[in-house]
């Protein structure tokens, strides 16, 4: 027995295309139609070879047409006819199939795509996004050329074969089990074909989603790839993951190639079959000249499309192994679920807590250890200690893009868990340190979060950010084009717009990972100015390493191998041994 999985796949693209069902049937409708038409010129053949032979004596001298010309008359009328209603039927069925296609296509994309910002932020540090560009993208086409040609295919066989057989059973019972004798043969060897090509189609698209990965990586990192002068390396990796996806496809076109050869030896044998036997029984006078010659141009017919049997199936073993794909992605859940709390960024105070929270990215290896602290509302707190002391970490639970393993975060006496995602985080406004810039105008990165954002309020974050000078000075000013990341601006220009698209939110909790690292000293401090100025009515929680950033703060929390280790104003944590003292003394070149 073939393998199930395709079967269940296709299965579910059929629940998956519900409200398509009717376009589906429709185009199905057309391609029967096409094929019924298609299938009719042997008929008018044989029609005219039994006028030509037996002229008063045909076929159509019997339904009361007498004179031999007028009967040629007619079948050149049904032939224009014929003809005409096979052109308009096969331009319906291309249409229909082809939009269907692209339909299906774009809504299997934006659904996947959809599902695909739902999940944990855990699933995509698990897969590349290479990876997913090429589930998103690859793979969906993969589906999109098989409705596009393959279902088309797959529904004419089949009405040629019914049509056929019935008409053959008509003509010729004798004759017709011959046309027939390849058919149960082909068909087993498709099934066998099938099994065999399946896993060959699923290590394809496993390696065009790793050359995908790759490109996406060096691409991404091209600038990385010029400054350490690693071209050559990096296009032999390239070179190695393409040898690989193209050995991959030379496994399975060596098995597909062979395919159709074999059904044509198949065919050939029904169809001699038939040319033979049918001719002796049309020699002996038990069969008509006119039907026997409809039967060699029908026996073509019949057997002469499977030949493309072994495309098709490439081609729906493509769009199974693709679909399985985009159906591991559409089955992902989300671990992180919401609850069912109100809560309403105009209201919030922005007061957090943790308490006792424990998490760890790998179970077994936790980041931070029974922590609790508080944050008080409109008040900057901010976070010190070393690399991988934990402090990110704490800001990726707090926007809840993890949950603890035990303890408890809240925000205004409000467990986060017990809220929606998006009104938790509609709470607050994120800079990080790692800065991305959409591509896309300096106007819609700054209103990134509030798209119909006025230019007075676009501009007053700006301002507020020191960003307001460098873009005036761009040259289209607040419409130029930053480029994809922002690779037209400098770093420190980057971080500005990030806090300045951070501060058009207007949230009461404004979370500052790193946000000044990538500015000389001059800014930071006109940056550290106006963030004062606008912190009486937020809650600021500042990740910094540089302490001079966060000395003014109203509470620092010192983390150290993920455990509050000391906590104070800058005043009453310098005045006593500990951590940040230590951290100060070296900063500021006291000590090394």
């Amino acid at each position: 027995m073939p393998d199930t999985v395709p079967i269940s796949i296709l299965r579910r693209l059929w629940r998956y295309a519900e409200e398509s069902r009717r376009r589906i049937i429709l185009a199905a409708v057309w391609s029967v139609l096409d094929k019924t038409v298609d299938i009719a010129p042997p008929f008018l053949i044989g029609l005219a070879i039994d006028v030509v032979v037996n002229r008063g004596d045909s076929i159509l001298g019997r339904l009361g047409i007498d004179d031999p010309r007028s009967q040629i008359a007619v079948i050149a009328v049904m032939t224009f006819v014929i003809w005409g209603l096979e052109s308009l039927f096969d331009y319906l069925a291309d249409v229909e199939w082809r939009n269907l296609a692209q339909s299906i296509q774009h809504d299997l994309r934006v659904d996947t795509y959809v599902h695909l910002q739902g999940l944990d932020v855990a699933y995509f540090e698990d897969r590349t996004t290479g990876d997913l560009m090429a589930v998103l993208n690859d793979d969906v086409n993969q589906l999109e050329r098989f409705l596009d040609i393959g279902a088309n295919e797959v529904i004419q066989m089949v009405t040629t074969v019914v049509l056929i057989g019935a008409a053959f059973f008509m003509i010729a019972p004798s004759v017709a089990w011959l046309a027939f004798l390849p058919i149960p043969i082909i068909l087993w060897g498709s099934l066998r074909f099938q099994k065999r090509i399946e896993p060959r189609y699923a290590t394809v698209r496993e390696e065009a989603a790793a050359i995908n990965s790759q490109l996406s990586n060096s691409i991404g990192g091209i600038a990385t790839i010029k400054a350490f002068t690693a071209e050559d390396r990096e296009a032999e990796r390239i070179a190695g993951a393409s040898e690989r996806y193209r050995s991959a496809n030379r496994d399975a076109i060596r098995l597909s190639a062979v395919f159709t050869p074999l059904i044509r030896i198949a065919i050939l044998v029904g169809f001699t079959a038939t040319l033979v036997w049918g001719g002796f029984l049309a020699l002996d006078g038990t069969l008509n000249i006119g039907l026997y010659s409809v039967m060699v141009f029908l026996t073509q017919r019949l057997l002469w499309p499977l030949t493309t049997l072994g495309k098709t199936v490439d081609l729906y073993q493509r769009a199974m192994a693709s679909s399985k794909r985009i159906f591991e992605v559409v089955d992902a859940s989300a671990t992180i679920l919401d609850g069912s709390h109100d809560i309403s960024s105009t209201s919030a105070e922005g007061a957090i807590s943790f308490n006792n929270v424990t998490f760890g990215y790998v179970k077994g290896y936790p980041v931070l250890h029974d922590v609790t602290f508080s944050i008080a509302s409109a008040r900057t707190t901010a976070f010190v200690g070393s690399t991988g002391s934990g402090k990110t970490t704490i800001v990726k639970l707090l926007l809840r893009f993890y949950d603890p393993d035990s303890g408890t975060i809240r925000i205004d006496g409000t467990d986060v868990r017990s809220v929606q995602q998006a009104d938790l985080r509609k709470l607050m406004a994120l800079v990080s340190q790692d800065v991305f810039l959409f591509h896309g105008t300096v106007r819609e990165n700054i209103a990134y979060g509030v798209p119909d954002a006025p230019l007075a309020d676009i501009v007053h974050a700006a301002m507020t950010a020191e960003a307001h000078d460098f873009i005036e000075a761009l040259p289209n000013k607040y419409d130029t084009i930053v480029g994809e990341r922002g690779q037209k601006l400098s770093g420190g220009e980057r971080q500005r717009i990030s806090i300045a698209r951070a501060l058009v939110t207007q949230s009461p909790i404004l979370i500052l990972d790193e946000a000044t690292s990538a500015v000389d000293n001059e800014t930071e401090a006109a940056i550290q100015r106006s963030l004062a100025r606008i912190a009486h009515n937020r809650t600021m929680v500042v990740i910094a390493h540089r302490l001079s950033t966060i000395r003014n703060a109203d509470l620092i929390y010192v983390i150290d191998r993920g455990r509050v280790a000391q906590s104070g104003t800058h005043s009453e944590l310098i005045a006593v041994d500990g951590i940040y003292r230590t951290l100060w003394d070296v900063q500021t070149g006291v000590a090394t």
